[in-house]
């Protein structure tokens, strides 16, 4: 994938989702960047980006002119009871070509200002932490590790540990 040096990063649109999805469904297949096992459909990734723009939640993608959509991030609600209401819990992807050129960086400064503007108070992450280009991420941006629990995930036929990272708001 040629890239140019103009990176944006934008609100997504509902015509971004078939990029969208493609990045995630490989994620999916590749990675224990999500613990998901099935790939998802552009439908349901359509359907996912309308609940999170009737909730109100950030969602961008980082586009290079050249090369397209790189990634996305999105946050929502950590948990849905009333005591975690200031808690929101972010997702960020970057496609296999696009990583490791500073495009997550990009996508999470303004999903963060996103979530500080509506209120929340933290923003949490859940990452294997055995990712170390993830966790590496995270820190670079002013996540802390608040804890592990050890061998709670499981893909690709072992198990994995898993770092809830978070950044006060």
């Amino acid at each position: 994938m040629e890239m140019t040096e103009t990176i944006v990063v934008r609100a997504a649109r509902r015509d971004d989702m078939a990029s969208v999805v493609a990045i995630y469904n490989d994620a999916v297949a590749r990675t224990t960047a999500t613990f998901d096992y099935d790939p998802r459909s552009l439908a349901q990734q359509e359907g996912l980006f309308d609940d999170k723009q009737r909730d109100g939640y950030g969602f961008v993608v980082a586009e290079d002119a050249a090369a397209g959509v790189l990634g996305f991030a999105t946050y929502g609600l950590f948990r849905s009871r009333p005591g975690w209401r200031f808690a929101c819990e972010h997702s960020v992807y970057v496609g296999a070509a696009a990583r490791r050129r500073g495009v997550g960086r990009r996508l999470i400064a303004p999903l963060v200002e996103h979530a500080r503007g509506r209120g929340f108070h933290t923003m949490v992450g859940v990452v294997d932490a055995g990712n170390a280009a993830s966790m590496a991420l995270h820190h670079a941006c002013g996540f802390e590790t608040f804890g592990l629990l050890k061998e709670a995930g499981f893909k690709f036929d072992r198990w994995l540990d898993v770092a809830f990272v978070g950044l006060r708001l």
